[in-house]
């Protein structure tokens, strides 16, 4: 079992590492990186949920994330970044997350999540405040095409959040804290 757990570290140390933006690019290419993540993600959620697209087209602003998320025995940690995007203004706003938690679990998993803000405050108040708090359960289990997903749907405080698994393998119940803040790098 203790080579289990030193094996899924080093691994999880080598995903996370690899998920990191590259320090070598500059901050128009980091931005660039961030647009075609979302792009992409976007195209991904709409093929699954096409009514997604008119819940967007009609909100404040919505934000995409692109995060990996290693569970080992009783922790969970989380890195990645992403983007706001004010519908009205049409202004992006560059973020970043990490997130930290206890619970059950074991594996990696690699996923993106989309907000959808309905309000003006509740756009206002991620981007100002970006914290959030939240109990999560779930499994994953895909790696490239093969395999499946399981991903969430949830609406809180005029936001709806949608979850979809790229890859991985986790099997987790946690209670996490998750914060969001400005990318100072990409402003």
């Amino acid at each position: 079992m203790h080579k289990l757990i030193v094996s899924l570290a080093i691994a999880a140390l080598i995903f996370v590492s690899g998920c990191s933006n590259n320090p070598s690019k500059t901050p128009i290419e980091k931005r660039q990186i961030i647009i075609d993540m979302r792009n992409q993600v976007l195209r991904d959620l709409f093929k699954i949920k096409p009514d997604v697209k008119a819940q967007i087209d009609s909100a404040a602003g919505y934000a995409v994330f692109s995060n990996a998320n290693i569970n080992l025995i009783f922790a969970s940690v989380g890195a990645g970044h992403g983007v706001v995007r004010d519908n009205n203004s049409g202004q992006n706003t560059f973020m970043k997350m990490g997130e930290a938690g206890l619970g059950l679990g074991i594996g990696i998993k690699d996923f993106r999540a989309v907000f959808v803000f309905h309000s003006r405050d509740a756009l206002t108040q991620f981007i100002e405040h970006g914290w959030a708090f939240g109990v999560n359960a779930d499994a994953a289990a895909k790696a490239s095409e093969k395999g499946a997903a399981v991903g969430g749907e949830a609406t809180f405080d005029n936001i709806t959040v949608y979850q979809l698994t790229e890859s991985g393998l986790a099997l987790q119940a946690t209670v996490k804290g998750t914060k969001f803040w400005q990318d100072s790098e990409l402003k």
